[in-house]
């Protein structure tokens, strides 16, 4: 078995949870060519559900259109921005998101 890369930086717990207390929750969406594996979500609003310890945002970009689930993003504080227009959140749709208890779809 292999090591992990030495020189791979992960972020250290302080600076984890100030990225938490920060992002989860707050609706966002992708800056337009931020980056290309998240061109698929340009023009979608989606929830950060948390950050991870490797210092990935969890985001929920269910919109209810058969696209459920929680994608992590790396480097998310230069790709995603916060949505702050109203008419703009109201596309977020919470009952959509992949973490219902059961989820309508399945009833």
């Amino acid at each position: 078995m292999e090591a992990m890369d030495a020189t791979m930086p992960f972020p250290n717990k302080q600076t984890v949870d100030g990225l938490k207390s920060v992002w989860s929750g707050r609706l966002v969406r992708v800056k337009a060519g931020a980056a290309a594996e998240l061109t698929r979500f340009e023009g979608r609003v989606g929830r950060v559900v948390t950050v991870n310890y490797d210092g990935r945002a969890i985001v929920d970009f269910a919109d209810g259109k058969g696209e459920c689930g929680w994608y992590d993003v790396a480097n998310f504080e230069a790709v995603l921005e916060e949505v702050t227009d109203d008419a703009e959140k109201k596309k977020y749709d919470p009952t959509a998101s992949a973490a219902q208890r059961v989820p309508a779809r399945q009833s």
